[in-house]
């Protein structure tokens, strides 16, 4: 073997043994009290519920950082018209996503590839072992779906960012397991329906009782992601079903109030499906408040004066989306900063998520939603009008439109109607990371952003080889047999 297949499979066991350490030691006191601390393995580890309950935990702790750290919306929102930079002083990553030119160096694409995997290698241990554990059947099952659906859940992301990926059901032991696995890339639709079986199964393991906790997975975010993932299939079919059957579950409603979404204490709300909460002062906080607001020394809008980053904002198009009346604009974004001893400056900036209280803005306490009723709802009447069932759909459509007090749409035909959808998906979801996904789900990617581009006289442009991202080149130093996407 070379030395630099050597190295490359050192490093690459390195880090899948530090995935399974970083679970075991998450609430080393009670460990310690089971075991003493050179006893201490992954064997003697995975035999209790309590044991897989705490690895569960873990499996949930990697994919934090997806939207804590902002990762996913610089990937589904900066590279869209919805947001652009306004600090002057950017990175080199942050610049490609605004400007859609994306590298394999991107430091931001690497994270999210390598979090995906890590959370899966997490998941696939879980799996793998549970069937030989000995307690409750039921505690089993659902300790088993919960599993399969973050696995599902970091899959999904990845084949619609980077198309073809490395699928695997291994846990990794030992070097030699790592040079034995075949981590080469898969087509984009055998990761579909690896999704598919993975979700399909962990519907069948939870229970259909509701779930007060949101951030675990249940039955009805099982039902959502997969109503989802059929949409984007384009099996429209299917998407309605289970869409249907997350309506039909009664567990979520829309809020009366939509600002309430994204405000300080809005933890498991009950349009909330699935969310990922944090908590300040722990360093278990969100960067949101850094983010979506200004880079101005003078602004007083937080305890303190704090500055913002100004690195994910409203473009003016973005601002001017809004109808006349639309209770969502308020709640999600202002166009002017109130300064230190008075006066206001023109400053758009995003509202969502940000924590008013913060003392320390990249340490924020909002619970970010991943998934929510109003999706739900805007997914099944897409499916509908796909289906050919627009005077159906514009039903859903007009319910998720009454909640903040517009008129209903009027009847119109299929084509008026998707263009409906996306514009009320575009002001109902702004920076809760799903522009970038509709656009290219829809097919309307290129013409929107383009056309974006030109109308502020940018030489920007995205090519169709750039609807999915570079392999990062991290990831291929170390796994030879991955091959770059075509383009980069």
């Amino acid at each position: 073997m070379s030395h630099f297949k050597c190295t490359t499979m050192k490093i690459l066991f390195i880090c899948l043994i530090a995935v399974v350490f970083s679970t075991l030691s998450a609430c080393k006191k009670d460990f310690l009290e089971l075991y003493p601390g050179d006893r201490l393995t992954t064997e003697n580890f995975y035999e209790t519920q309590n044991d897989f309950e705490r690895a569960l935990v873990g499996s949930y702790a990697r994919i934090r950082p997806l939207f804590g750290n902002s990762a996913l919306l610089f990937a589904a929102e900066l590279s869209t018209d919805n947001t652009e930079i306004q600090w002057s002083s950017p990175s080199v990553a942050e610049m490609q996503f605004d400007q859609n030119n994306l590298s394999s160096s991107n430091g931001t694409i690497n994270g999210i590839w390598s979090t995906c995997l890590f959370a899966v290698a997490n998941c696939n241990v879980i799996i793998n072992r549970i069937d030989n554990a000995s307690f409750d059947e039921s505690a089993k099952n659902k300790i088993l779906g919960e599993a399969k659906f973050i696995r599902a859940f970091c899959y999904f992301y990845m084949v619609r960012l980077f198309g073809n990926v490395p699928i695997t059901r291994e846990e990794f032991g030992s070097p030699e397991d790592v040079q034995n696995a075949d981590l080469s890339l898969k087509p984009s639709d055998e990761t579909y329906q690896f999704i598919l079986e993975d979700l399909l199964s962990a519907e069948s393991l939870l229970p259909a009782a509701a779930v007060n906790d949101k951030t675990k997975a249940s039955l009805g975010t099982v039902k959502t992601l997969l109503g989802k993932v059929y949409l984007t299939m384009h099996d429209y079919d299917q998407a309605a079903i289970k869409l249907k059957e997350v309506i039909d579950l009664q567990q979520y409603r829309l809020e009366d109030d939509y600002a309430s979404l994204f405000a300080p204490g809005n933890n498991n709300a009950e349009e909330s499906i699935l969310e990922i909460q944090f908590v300040s002062g722990r360093t278990l906080g969100n960067n949101f408040s850094a983010m979506f607001t200004p880079a101005i020394t003078s602004m007083a809008i937080f305890p303190n004066n704090l500055q913002g980053s100004g690195r994910i904002v409203p473009t003016r198009d973005m601002l001017n989306a809004y109808e006349t009346g639309d209770l969502r604009k308020a709640a999600s974004v202002k166009d002017t900063v109130a300064l230190i001893g008075g006066g206001q400056s023109y400053s758009p900036y995003g509202l969502k998520f940000v924590d008013w209280n913060a003392i320390d803005l990249s340490d924020g306490s909002v619970a970010f939603t991943v998934l929510r009723y109003a999706d739900v709802l805007l997914m099944y009447a897409e499916a509908l009008n796909e289906q050919g069932n627009t005077p159906a759909a514009l039903g859903y459509l007009n319910e998720v439109r009454q909640r903040v007090a517009l008129p209903a749409r009027a009847e119109i035909d299929q084509q008026a109607c998707r263009l409906a959808l996306e514009q009320e998906r575009r002001v109902e979801f702004l920076y809760e990371g799903h522009r970038w996904f509709d656009l290219v789900r829809t097919g309307r990617a290129r013409e929107v952003l383009n056309a974006h581009f030109a109308s502020l006289g940018l030489n920007f442009s995205v090519e169709a080889f750039e609807l999915i991202f570079p392999i990062p080149l991290n990831e291929i130093l170390l796994n030879p047999s991955l091959v770059q996407n075509e383009g980069y």
